[in-house]
């Protein structure tokens, strides 16, 4: 029996794409072990888990902070790793994980690391010459990893729970903010999509966000029918569960598109300076519900964090709260 130690350490959205990559191969190999490192919130994503993969969570502003944190870091791992029979799978591909793996690999075990693609996306988010196609998605390239330590298996995950709950009427999840002004729909756009909405029969709305956000989105649940905010008021396996009664969830790319994608939940996504075609878009999603607008600087950025090259998010600006109604519509049946 081996056992696989998996580094993932951040950030929330790339830890649900690894979720059904790590369920598939501990599926496939019940009689190995697998432990992830990965930081606190991460625990929550993890959902009737296999009981062959443990999470061991990791404190990187805390305990685990640094050089230092890192050497007790493995004094802490120690005592549940083999001294034999041990693989590391490094899925993360950074300075943090790079030495955890050469603390790995100078005892002699065998280290596989994310091969990120980082020339193709270098191509695709350049201005001159850019090459606009589609690369591995980063699912797959979580895969290649495993199958460097010798794990061949497909992805059978299907979702964290096997069914969706009986409900009346339609219900659609708004999350309207990402990390990076690049990959925000403007909110008063936004509110657009929402008054657009509310006037629709037999639908009831729930705003998404973080606590820091939630004092942003007060104002829509009084000026709009069926409006409800859950922003910064449950636990995210709560929202697991909520997301899981939704029809439809209207995301950026963004953490919430992942995470509605690991319960079977259609996400309506919305990109600006970033593009699915650098491999982050969401678990088994339609790619036709990707709201995004043709133009030749697209896109500048790979993860969004890069001011708009033209200066006037167009990309995003030029999205009308129709194009995005009009797609909830479709997904959801409403003529």
């Amino acid at each position: 029996m081996a056992t696989t130690l998996v580094i993932r350490l951040s950030s929330l959205g790339d830890v649900a794409i690894a979720v059904p990559v790590l369920y598939s191969v501990a599926k496939k190999y019940p009689n190995d072990r697998f432990i992830l490192l990965t930081q606190n919130r991460g625990l929550s994503l993890f959902v009737d888990t296999p009981s062959n993969l443990a999470i061991f969570p990791v404190s990187l502003k805390g305990r685990h902070k640094g050089i230092k944190g890192l050497l007790r870091l493995l004094r802490e791992l120690s005592p549940f790793l083999p001294k034999k029979e041990l693989k590391v799978a490094d899925l993360h591909g950074v300075i943090r994980s790079f030495l955890l793996d050469y603390n790995f690999r100078f005892r002699g075990y065998p280290v596989a690391i994310i091969d990120k693609g980082r020339k193709e996306k270098r191509r695709l988010v350049r201005q001159k010459h850019k090459i606009m196609q589609p690369m591995k998605t980063s699912m797959d390239r979580y895969r290649e990893v495993f199958e460097k330590l010798g794990y061949d298996f497909s992805i059978s995950f299907t979702g964290l729970f096997s069914e969706k709950p009986a409900k009346e009427g339609i219900r659609i999840g708004i999350a309207p903010f990402a990390k990076h002004k690049g990959k925000m729909y403007p909110l008063e756009l936004m509110e657009k999509v929402v008054s657009q909405l509310s006037k629709l029969p037999s639908l009831q709305i729930t705003l998404w966000g973080s606590k820091e956000e939630h004092e942003k989105l007060v104002s829509w649940t009084g000026k709009y029918k069926n409006v409800t905010l859950v922003a910064g008021q449950m636990s995210l396996q709560e929202e697991l569960f909520l997301m899981n009664q939704l029809d439809v969830m209207v995301s950026m790319d963004s953490a919430n598109m992942h995470l509605a994608s690991l319960v079977n939940t259609p996400v309506i996504s919305i990109w600006g300076v970033t593009h699915p075609y650098a491999g982050f878009y969401g678990f088994n999603q339609d790619p036709a519900n990707a709201v995004q607008i043709d133009l030749p600087c697209r896109p500048c950025s790979v993860f969004g964090n890069k001011p708009c090259y033209r200066g006037d998010y167009a990309c995003l600006n030029q999205i009308t709260p129709e194009m995005i109604v009009d797609k909830i519509k479709q997904q959801v049946n409403i003529l």
